[in-house]
């Protein structure tokens, strides 16, 4: 007989039965209306309990038919405004206003608002069917007053699953049409949950669905700590699925992110829903108790990683310290001032707490003088926005008025267009007369002398002394020592600590940001790697790199070889990454180098004819040359402003290099940056922080890539050790290791040759997009799973091992050189796959080799390959089989081809086979459309196109993040636009109308 213990059912009632004791209620499944998805019974003994008098002038108005037509009201409402509209502001039915729900107030100072708070239902419900269509269940459904707000899918270890079963289902067998799980409309947050972790997404939508972590962290690094209560995951129902907790959650945290487009004189929206990671809830609670408990005149050091999402936990802060108050209901600070340079933080904070309370005025920014800020203070206006300039001005008006109470919140957000430091040392290295060496010496330091953001505050605070008026709140992914020993917790052996921390690597471990350390390579070792390929002819068949040998008499000084270098390595390995969007920054070590570097970067192109690798060029100031004897600025060298650079280097694949000097190395967000090649000592927190400019992450961007001239791997090592806690970085791995480990691979007999060959036909020609490519696949890596299977232990964990130093080292080796051996390419590729299927271990886990994106990249980047698609089209050994497209299937491929070179050919465009992947995604997203069907199967393409043309782009903004070239250039250009929306119109009316 099988224990309970081993089935989901059992985990499913720790959690309700838990909640149900600290006050939720058990749902009854057979009250949930699968054609509303909603709880009718649960929603109307809500408004009739709470709501009698309107109900019953509700009832005046309908008479007999009142409960028909207000579930008809709610239900075109929650249409209409989506269901967190809804429940924090409710509807309005015939001039009647009915509460949906009640939210928590600030104080009890009104007790019938507290009253009213406390009869909200909370409801749990296990098991809900919530299709029309078939039988499938939710496993747990959580509604606030009959309101579905969250589903929650379980897995249990001990049945074989874990939370990655729970995604896939979610993905798989949870149609994003259904009503329940229709984005805004109905559930808000969609949880994965096992014994071990959380993760969480506000949108489903199929294969291309984002989950995130949600949970604690353990130590310093991703994942939850051991729980010698229980579940590693109890926090999440035991904490933030209390009561006061979520109800908090649905009122002071989720909101939706708007982005504004203007197409044609008509304004689209792109919105997502935001819900906070564990760490954001958990330092404003933190923060907010320890306020609430010791009141003003206390600092706060806030340690979050780059990619933390650190604007948005100062918009929630920000919004929470300004309704606070004490146990003695008295408000605790009379403004908040949040100091900032960044306009995006602005717009986050207006449009948040508008969302929060529909109120205007809340927040005030300071764009104009100090007598402005000075007016805001004096006035006591909630939250203030005023920039690091005003801060000083700021500190003595606050010093002016004892009798109040405020919060200053510190956003570390550095200038990337140069500070006033920047400026000043322009002018002081001005003069043409300065040698190169000169030149880097002396801004060497002025750098090393000068102060930084976190100095200026530093001082501005220290001058005024303690002030038991004043609370400071910093957030900084890299504070100083200094910085530290000012505003953070002193231990009781005597060490500074921050008040909360996110970790580096943490973040990196959560896959919010990448590790920019992976791959970084000085150049003595990506000269010996070089060298060792190029004398390999084994290795190297198709002689990679012509020019290898040249490497040898580099000298350090010596730029116009340096360029080639790094023109070379980019064009050859780093264009074609991200889906051939990769970008590169060149780190300089002078304004004088940055000038150098930009003359002889152009001359080389031009010489060699090469196109779409242009250059810009960022520097402060003036600068003289030979060629300049009345100087230049960065903007006529680029021929646009300076402001204007961030905008121009991340649109299209015009600009691909940014050659900089004192300027983008703090603050500078660009997720298609890719490699950055370094030729300037850095160290300590300038050298995480310019490094880090390669953290961000996109889809398809699965590393970074740093080639250092100028430092050692030690000096960058110590440099992060205080951020991050690494063992050490990896030595460069020996090219002709991957012959070796290919050899004892091969001799396990756990794969054959064919099957390599067969899966690598399939793979690079249709990629696993469809089912009948990705069934293929699945027949050439199950034979080699069982084979596997029939090993004893060892035998299995020494293929392990290797297949995993495979894939690593050329993972990482393929950065440095552009491999042309086709036989060590099919076998990466097969072997990614192949790692995903066998048994887990901790060695698999550790590797991150299961993002569909990035391989489907990886794949069309190749296609481009044309020594390696032809190797592996031409050989005999593949797959026999014909293909088995229909005439339809090749009809619509040569389609597709044929629209993008008639594109080429007409608009000077530049797509490429990889372009094909964003039209076939905007395509079937039309498809799956309903209403678009309804018109297309009831109307003639003429009256079709009316409805065609709004939804068509709608659905380009949606998956503008997936292709931002082809969007910009169709938006950009109406004759274009008109040319693919046409293609486009005829492509889809026709699949609807297929007989």
């Amino acid at each position: 007989m099988k224990s309970s213990i081993h089935t989901e059912a059992t985990f499913e009632t720790a959690i309700i039965e838990h909640l149900i004791s600290i006050g939720w209620k058990e749902g009854d499944a057979g009250n949930f209306d699968k054609s509303l998805a909603l709880d009718k019974q649960t929603i109307l003994s809500f408004i009739v309990r709470s709501q009698e008098k309107e109900w019953e002038k509700l009832k005046v108005y309908y008479k007999e038919d009142t409960e028909n037509k207000f579930f008809q009201r709610l239900y075109k409402e929650l249409d209409l405004r989506g269901m967190l509209d809804v429940l924090r502001h409710g509807i309005t039915d015939s001039g009647v206003k009915f509460k949906l729900a009640y939210f928590k107030p600030d104080s009890k100072l009104n007790p019938d608002t507290y009253l009213e708070y406390q009869k909200n239902e909370l409801s749990v419900t296990r098991q809900v069917h919530y299709s029309l269509k078939n039988n499938n269940s939710i496993d747990l459904l959580l509604s606030l007053n009959g309101l579905p707000v969250a589903t929650i899918e379980l897995k249990n270890h001990f049945t074989g699953q874990s939370i990655q079963d729970a995604i896939l289902q979610y993905k798989n067998t949870r149609d994003p049409k259904e009503l329940l799980f229709q984005w805004k409309k109905r559930a808000l947050v969609h949880f994965a949950v096992d014994p071990d972790e959380v993760h969480l997404t506000t949108k489903l939508d199929g294969d291309n669905t984002k989950f995130l972590p949600f949970n604690k962290g353990n130590g310093s690094g991703a994942g939850n700590p051991l729980n010698p209560n229980g579940y590693k995951t109890s926090y999440f129902w035991e904490e933030i699925l209390s009561p006061d907790s979520w109800m908090e959650l649905l009122s002071r945290f989720l909101h939706l992110r708007k982005e504004v487009f203007k197409i044609d004189g008509k304004n689209y929206t792109k919105e997502s829903t935001l819900f906070p990671r564990y760490h954001q809830i958990d330092v404003v609670r933190k923060i907010s108790l320890d306020a609430k408990r010791f009141g003003p005149g206390k600092k706060y050091l806030i340690q979050h990683s780059a990619g933390s999402g650190k604007s948005n936990s100062i918009a929630w802060l920000a919004y929470r310290l300004s309704s606070l108050y004490d146990d003695a209901d008295k408000k605790i600070f009379d403004s908040v001032i949040v100091i900032t340079d960044r306009t995006v933080l602005d717009r986050q904070l207006q449009d948040t707490i508008y969302q929060f309370e529909h109120k205007q005025g809340v927040v005030q920014r300071i764009d104009d003088d100090s007598k402005q800020l000075a007016n805001a203070i004096q006035f006591g206006t909630n939250i203030i926005i005023t920039t690091l300039q005003k801060f000083p001005f700021a500190l003595k008006h606050l010093n002016d008025l004892p009798d109040r109470n405020y919060a200053v919140i510190i956003d570390e957000a550095h200038s990337s267009q140069g500070g006033e430091s920047s400026k000043n040392m322009a002018e002081a290295l001005s003069s043409n007369h300065l040698s190169l060496e000169e030149s880097e010496e002396m801004e060497r330091q002025f750098e090393e002398n000068s102060s930084d953001d976190d100095d200026l505050i530093r001082e501005a605070i220290l001058k005024r002394g303690p002030q038991k008026n004043l609370s400071i709140f910093a957030f900084t992914a890299t504070p100083k020592a200094k910085t530290l020993e000012v505003f953070g917790i002193q231990t009781e052996v005597g060490k500074f600590v921050p008040f909360h921390l996110y970790s580096m690597r943490q973040a990196i471990e959560e896959k919010y940001i990448l590790d920019v350390l992976k791959n970084y390579i000085t150049y003595k070792e990506y000269y010996r790697i070089s060298k060792t390929i190029a004398d390999d002819p084994e290795l190297n068949k198709k002689k990679a790199l012509q020019a290898i040998g040249r490497f040898a008499s580099l000298h350090p000084h010596n730029i116009s070889q340096k360029i080639e270098v790094i023109v070379e390595h980019f064009r050859k390995i780093i264009m074609p990454r991200i889906g051939g969007k990769a970008k590169a920054m060149v780190v300089t070590s002078s304004r004088r180098h940055a000038l150098e570097y930009y003359l002889r970067f152009k001359e080389y192109i031009k010489e060699k004819g090469y196109t779409g690798i242009d250059p810009l060029v960022a520097f402060s100031g003036v600068l003289y040359h030979d060629l300049y004897k009345e100087g230049i600025r960065e903007a006529q060298l680029n021929q646009f402003g300076e402001k204007e650079l961030p905008e121009k280097f991340g649109e299209g694949e015009k600009y691909r290099v940014l050659l900089v000097a004192d300027k983008y190395q703090t603050g500078f967000d660009q997720p298609l940056l890719h490699t950055m090649y370094v030729d300037k000592k850095i160290i300590g927190v300038k050298a995480v922080q310019t490094l880090s400019r390669l953290n961000r992450t996109y889809p398809g961007k699965e590393d970074a890539l740093v080639i250092d001239f100028a430092n050692e791997r030690q000096t960058i090592l110590d440099s992060f050790q205080p951020y991050y806690e690494l063992t050490s970085l990896e030595e460069p791995s020996d090219p002709n290791r991957l012959y070796d480990l290919k050899a004892k691979l091969d001799s396990a007999y756990i794969y054959y040759q064919s099957e390599v060959d067969g899966f690598a036909k399939v793979f690079y020609r249709e990629g696993n997009q469809t089912a009948k490519s990705q069934s293929r696949l699945y027949s050439f890596i199950d034979p080699s799973i069982d084979r596997f299977k029939g090993k004893n232990e060892e035998e299995q964990d020494l293929f392990k091992k290797a297949l995993i130093a495979y894939l690593r080292g050329y993972g990482f080796l393929s950065q440095i050189m552009p491999f042309q051996d086709v036989d060590l390419e099919k076998l990466y590729s097969f072997g990614r796959y192949l790692v995903l299927k066998i048994p887990k271990t901790s060695y698999i886990e550790k590797l991150q080799l299961d993002d569909d994106v990035a391989l489907e990249f990886y794949r069309l980047k190749k296609l481009e390959e044309a020594d390696l698609v032809l190797k592996i089209q031409g050989e005999a050994n593949l797959d026999g089989e014909k293909e088995s497209a229909g005439g339809k299937d090749v009809e619509e491929k040569v389609k597709l081809s044929d629209i993008i070179r008639i594109l080429n050919e007409k608009f000077g465009t530049d797509f490429r086979e990889i372009d094909k992947l964003f039209f076939n995604q905007v395509e079937e997203e039309l498809y799956q459309d309903d209403q678009l069907k309804t018109r297309a199967q009831n109307n003639p393409i003429e009256n079709f196109k009316y409805a065609f043309d709004e939804i068509f782009i709608n659905k380009l903004i949606e998956r503008m993040d997936n292709n931002q070239d082809i969007f910009d250039k169709i938006m950009g250009n109406s004759e274009f636009k008109k040319e693919v929306e046409s293609w486009m119109l005829l492509k889809v009316f026709n699949r609807f109308n297929e007989k």
